[in-house]
């Protein structure tokens, strides 16, 4: 099939769809190359928004463009077109991620299109769930997601929450006597004067919590940040663990389109949601977090739904900063 022509104007959305997407701290790792006769997109990791203590094999980096990826499908469906992926195309060129070669195709994945709407929506909500259970069948949808993208998504039992709610608690302390992994967290956060295209700003820190373990991450947590109070989050969090069965910068771009594939569906469903890497980010800990009933071989986020306020959209980088055209 022929590649479709698209003028520069046509590509700029698309890209400013895919920036949309989480990533750690808020880095945004990505670069994107479009080839223009080709109708193709390369996705490129940035050594330079590399986090070397928390993030030292580059999985969170991975994760982050991974959902770059899924919201760029999003975005070309919806346009259209037909994204044929190619993950990790060149083995001398290990930040080359993808290449995403677009056709104009009736064949455009219909249910992809469908969360178009979501990929703006989606924020990430660091402040307090209610309680209201969340229904079987819309978990049931968000286990489908990830299996669409070759994952799992495991809804862990009482016990198994517990222990992962004590694994975060753990991992906050070590956070704490660490002070390169709080130095390097400092870097990605900032006031709300600040003027960056990048980080965690403060109206996005949400409130501390009162008493008990939340699986939040409490940013800012050694210096004071103006108006920011403390609340008492929901006493049973609703906890998913996405995993794969394999653990290689392949598998991490797949669990980062399955994660974001799964957060556009639940956005799209009326929930809320967070994530945190925190235990993940300590290898002697990781490993403790999965089930050993069940045939996940390894965690690679852990995801907080549920009910509740929507959270501050953070400030993203423009496509001319990501973007270039040949």
């Amino acid at each position: 099939m022929s590649a479709p022509h698209l003028a520069p104007a046509s590509v700029i959305p698309l890209v400013e769809d895919a920036v949309a997407a989480p990533s750690m701290h808020n880095a945004q790792p990505w670069r994107f190359t479009f080839k223009a006769e080709a109708a193709l997109f390369e996705l490129h990791g940035d050594p330079d928004r590399t986090m070397p203590r928390s993030d030292p094999d580059l999985r969170a980096l991975h994760l982050g463009c991974g959902a770059a990826l899924l919201n760029l499908r999003v975005s070309a469906a919806s346009a259209g077109y037909e994204a044929v992926v190619e993950l990790l195309p060149d083995s001398k060129d290990p930040w080359l991620l993808a290449r995403v070669r677009l056709q104009a195709s009736t064949a455009a994945d219909r249910d992809l299109a469908t969360l178009h709407t979501a990929v703006r929506n989606r924020h990430t909500s660091r402040f307090p769930f209610s309680d209201e259970e969340i229904p079987g069948p819309l978990l049931d949808g968000l286990s489908g997601a990830a299996r669409i993208e070759g994952c799992h998504l495991l809804v862990p039992d009482n016990w198994h929450t517990e222990s992962v709610l004590s694994l975060v608690h753990d991992s906050e302390h070590r956070e704490e006597m660490d002070q390169a992994v709080q130095d390097e967290t400092s870097a990605w956060t900032h006031g709300d004067s600040e003027t960056r295209s990048d980080g965690i700003p403060a109206s996005a820190f949400g409130p501390r919590p009162t008493g008990g373990s939340s699986p939040v991450r409490d940013f800012g947590r050694s210096k004071p940040v103006p108006g920011r109070g403390w609340a008492t989050f929901e006493k049973e969090p609703r906890i998913a663990l996405l995993g794969t069965a394999g653990d290689t910068p392949r598998d991490w771009l797949q669990a980062g389109q399955a994660l974001e594939h799964v957060l556009l569906q639940a956005t799209a469903d009326g929930l809320v949601s967070s994530m945190t890497s925190q235990p993940l980010e300590w290898p002697e800990l990781r490993w403790a977090l999965r089930d050993p009933d069940t045939s996940m071989g390894y965690v690679q986020m852990v995801l907080r739904l549920g009910y509740g306020p929507q959270g501050p959209a953070t400030p993203r980088r423009p496509a001319s900063e990501v973007l270039n055209i040949v």
